[in-house]
């Protein structure tokens, strides 16, 4: 029994030490002080969660940033194709939570605010700023590319951004709205588009997730995958737990949204969000903090209640070196912080809800589609199941899900099929084709 364990540990953490390398590492880490018991449970105001299916231990060569440069990039989506799974029927809206902070049960516990809560975060400004090219790139197909940068909380945030050129393979320009080479009149449609996890120090913005951003540029959208803050060039700190326990990097990826809204060239009321991994997440928090974004694609998302993500990743911080080590010691710096101050999920279960943008899927600002595959090797297929059931249940916007048999975290095996249904999903709820 404890050579089995210790081979368990001594694979993950040759996974995670790789995470340094090249790929997207989620959370890992301890907390001496919260029990097993009070972090499996879940009492929040949410319905109950899928049933969770054993899942696989990472792998040691995992690649979980997407796909990198070297990496064969797959041929251009050129056609629509008719989505397989019919979306979701639209469920009558729940009451949405108050937009005050319930009250924790137990005396000793905080009733200060803080900002990482739904409601707070609704109540702070996102202005955004105007877009500075920084740098131009080659261009792609049809499309121009950039380096750009906008402002957030006072930092300067670096961005891999597209425009269309305005030609498309029909005759007619990419949204089907004009003559070939038009810009729309109100502006092209545009994505942000939030990267997964990968070591600040190491993250460069031009050298991830290339193919990804094709195939939506090629579409007829603008793209902006902005860094957030600590990553690559960008200013400010990027080791905040993953994301987790700090309203930060939702915080950039919404001042994107308004950076996009004051561009010349896009459309401010055509602004959708793409999401991979911790960038799910980010997608989930923006949609119920702000109505600006009218659909999101989740690709391998963090998408559960808390108490469901420090139960896998709160344990193991310890055990590990390098930077995987430090990034599992911020994650749980946070949860023993937030115990500390407002009680385990258990013991205070208000609390924990105000921060999980779950409790207030029926203010979802717009459609969501989920795309998982069944053998990812970092973030369990039930979160995602357990999302789409929660979303049934309480959101009155319709919502697509999408498994991939066999494949990995990055969706690989079925990238284009993948990235035709996330084309077909924008052309239908950001373009309104």
């Amino acid at each position: 029994m404890r050579s089995t364990s210790l081979v368990r540990w001594l694979l993950a953490a040759a996974f995670l030490a790789g995470c340094s390398r090249a790929a997207e590492s989620p959370a890992v880490a301890p907390t001496a002080s919260i029990a097993t018991a009070d972090v499996i449970a879940l009492a929040t105001t949410v319905p109950p969660t899928a049933t969770a299916t054993a899942q696989p231990e990472p792998a040691a060569a995992f690649n979980g940033g997407g796909m990198t440069n070297d990496e064969p990039v797959p041929p251009p989506v050129t056609a629509t194709i008719e989505t397989t799974a019919a979306p979701s029927p639209p469920a009558t809206a729940t009451a949405a939570p108050t937009a005050t902070v319930a009250a924790p049960t137990a005396a000793p516990w905080s009733t200060d605010p803080h900002p990482l809560q739904i409601a707070v975060m609704r109540q702070q400004d996102y202005p955004g700023s105007p877009i500075t090219i920084e740098q131009t790139l080659e261009p792609g197909a049809n499309y121009s590319r950039y380096i750009a940068s906008y402002l957030s909380d006072g930092y300067r945030i670096y961005a891999l951004m597209t425009v269309p050129d305005g030609t498309g393979p029909d005759g007619t320009g990419p949204d089907g709205t004009g003559p070939d080479g038009a810009q729309p009149a109100t502006g092209w449609p545009a994505i942000v588009f939030n990267h997964g996890y990968i070591a600040p120090s190491e993250y460069r913005t031009t050298e991830r997730y290339v193919a990804y951003v094709d195939q939506i540029a090629r579409s007829g959208y603008i793209v902006f995958k902005t860094d957030y803050r600590g990553w690559g060039n960008s200013e400010g700190d990027g080791n905040l737990g993953g994301g987790y326990g700090s309203p930060a990097l939702t915080v950039d990826v919404l001042n994107a949204v308004a950076a996009l809204k004051s561009y010349a060239n896009a459309d401010p009321n055509r602004i959708g969000m793409w999401g991979h991994s911790l960038g799910g997440q980010l997608a989930l928090r923006a949609m119920v903090v702000s109505q600006d974004i009218k659909a999101g694609v989740i690709w391998g998302g963090v998408v559960p209640p808390y108490p469901d993500i420090i139960a896998r990743w709160d344990r193991m911080g310890r055990r590990l070196s390098g930077y995987a080590g430090a990034w599992g010691r911020s994650f749980s710096g946070w949860v023993a912080e937030f115990t500390t101050k407002y009680g385990t999920h258990k013991q205070n279960p208000e609390f924990w809800a105000t921060i999980s943008p779950n409790t207030y899927l029926a203010d979802l600002s717009g459609p969501i589609a989920l795309h998982h595959a069944t053998t990812d090797e970092m973030v369990p297929l039930a979160w995602a199941e357990t999302l789409d059931e929660q979303l049934k249940a309480a959101s009155s916007q319709p919502n697509e899900f999408y498994t991939y048999p066999g494949d990995n975290h990055n969706i690989s095996a079925n990238f284009n099929v993948a990235m035709q249904r996330t084309v077909a999903f924008f052309d239908k709820y950001v373009k309104g084709r």
